[in-house]
């Protein structure tokens, strides 16, 4: 298991020459343009060309499309993620060099020296609610720097070097980085079973969210979300030890209680009160009461922190979502087609629930290709559960870099389980056979959604063409005016469509 130093008084500025490997990253990619915003020399090394790419060139950044030993010539020190094994050939480099080499999460800290720090961590909703919480403080005036797992729709950036004093940053539980961090403001979303491949069990996960919760500054506080039993656990473990927690929900007991909420097509709104005393009412133009729960947490914080609440409801008000997040990617012959990032059946459910809401009388298509291997089998039943509530649905294999598919094992199998008429059911062994099985399923009136691993983003615009190309009527007409809201451009066609060496582009 790695190990990670814990934050200390090392600055950005002392790192030099930044060389991060497998840039191309959401996660890495975000760190490279904030390091480039504060006028620091990076560098960085892929296999592909991420959108992200081009932007970081913009910035100055030197991006070498091969890994080897020289691009680490005038470095000073090299960032590498979970993903990159301890064998690729640079990170042998840096350290025969004797270069100073730092885990994201520890390069991400000295980037933080300084800085009230506000942390989201969660099983779910982390890159979501860190969006929200960095939105309302901006609408605040204060500035925030922000690194974000995702990037903000309309925004199109998942970093920023800000002058205020917040810093707001997702936290990653999912290799216990999150431990390396010493938050003025911890916000856990949920705590559910995942990453089990790390913590073994759910006691073991619950006690690093508790661990990581207690670093959180004395003069600071813990948000947790009264709805989640993993969160009313922590909360009650913490108050016990005598921590300042806040919660917030719809339970009676939330100290931010919500009211009233109601979900459509159209967005989220709710009434929120603290302590008996009503805030006024907020609204999302984003679907889903899980993001009404996420959004209430911004609102708490900014209500701790003494920051004008009317902020808070116009920055909510103009969310424009995150990509990857119920993310619109086009309109086809009355076809809608979302992309949506989540893999675990937790937010699987929230999320399909939500767009049965957007779809009204038409079918929900799904098409998901599941996240690793261990967790497809120790969570198979509950998403397979999850898959069902969908119309009909078409599975990929699992995307799982690294790990061996022992007999039985994978989508094949999880197909199965699905409780879905057969003909409403099918596993597709080749990327490139989807397209075309969505075209002959979708029809008007139908909302078709791209869910799972990282890799499956890319199939959105993919699946517009298809649509487009299924009539002779669709090519001459629809095709001549565009697509509505999407590019018809394909960017890969492969389902192991990866970031460095087989590791996934984004982190989990």
């Amino acid at each position: 298991m790695t190990t990670f130093s814990p934050a200390g008084t090392l600055t950005a500025e002392d790192l030099g020459h930044i060389h991060l490997i497998g840039v191309g990253g959401v996660g890495m990619s975000g760190l490279a343009r904030l390091f480039l915003t504060r006028g620091l020399p990076v560098s960085g090394s892929e296999l592909r060309e991420w959108p992200s790419l081009a932007g970081l060139r913009a910035l100055g950044g030197t991006i070498h499309m091969t890994h080897e030993t020289a691009n680490l010539d005038g470095v000073d020190t090299v960032v590498y993620s979970s993903a990159i094994p301890a064998d690729h050939l640079e990170m042998v480099e840096a350290r025969r060099r004797g270069l100073r080499v730092l885990h994201r999460s520890e390069a991400l800290a000295a980037a933080m020296t300084g800085r009230r720090t506000v942390a989201v961590a969660g099983t779910h909703g982390k890159t979501t609610t860190t969006s929200m919480v960095t939105m309302v403080l901006q609408q605040a005036g204060v500035d925030p720097s922000f690194v974000i797992g995702g990037e903000i729709s309309e925004v199109g950036s998942g970093a920023h070097h800000g002058t205020g004093e917040y810093f707001v940053v997702e936290a990653d539980e999912s290799d216990r980085s999150f431990l390396i961090y010493r938050p003025f403001v911890s916000i856990v979303t949920n705590v559910e079973a995942d990453h089990l491949n790390t913590y073994g069990d759910l006691a073991n996960l619950e006690a690093t969210f508790a661990e990581f919760a207690r670093l959180t500054d004395p003069a600071g506080f813990v948000i947790t979300c009264a709805d989640d039993a993993g969160g009313r656990r922590l909360a009650a473990t913490l108050r016990a030890e005598g921590r300042r927690v806040y919660t917030y929900g719809e339970a009676e007991d939330a100290d931010l209680r919500l009211t009233e909420m109601a979900s459509s097509a159209r967005g989220v709104r709710y009434l929120a009160h603290i302590d008996g005393r009503p805030l006024g009412e907020f609204r999302l133009p984003v679907p889903g009461r899980h993001m009404g729960l996420n959004s209430a947490s911004a609102v708490l914080a900014a209500y701790l922190l003494e920051l004008p609440l009317p902020a808070a409801e116009a920055a909510l008000a103009a969310f424009p979502g995150v990509r990857r997040r119920f993310e619109r990617k086009g309109d086809v012959d009355g076809v809608l087609v979302y992309d949506e990032y989540a893999y675990h059946p937790t937010s699987m459910t929230l999320a399909l629930r939500t767009l049965r809401e957007v779809a009204g009388d038409g079918r929900l298509i799904v098409v998901f290709q599941p996240y690793r291997l261990y967790r497809t089998r120790q969570l198979q039943a509950e998403i397979a559960e999850a898959l069902a509530i969908a119309d009909e649905l078409v599975l990929l294999e699992v995307f799982g870099p690294g790990e061996e598919r022992g007999p039985g094992e994978g989508s094949a199998a999880l197909v199965e389980a699905v409780s879905l008429p057969a003909e409403r059911k099918v596993f597709v062994d080749t990327w490139e056979a989807a397209p075309a099985e969505v075209a002959r399923r979708a029809r008007p009136g139908d909302v078709v959604v791209t869910m799972g691993a990282p890799p499956i983003s890319l199939m959105g615009d993919q699946l517009l063409v298809a649509l487009v190309g299924r009539t002779a009527s669709a090519l001459t007409g629809t095709v001549a005016g565009g697509v509505a809201g999407g590019s018809t451009s394909i960017g890969g066609s492969v389902p192991g469509a990866v970031g460095v060496d087989g590791a996934a582009p984004v982190a989990e």
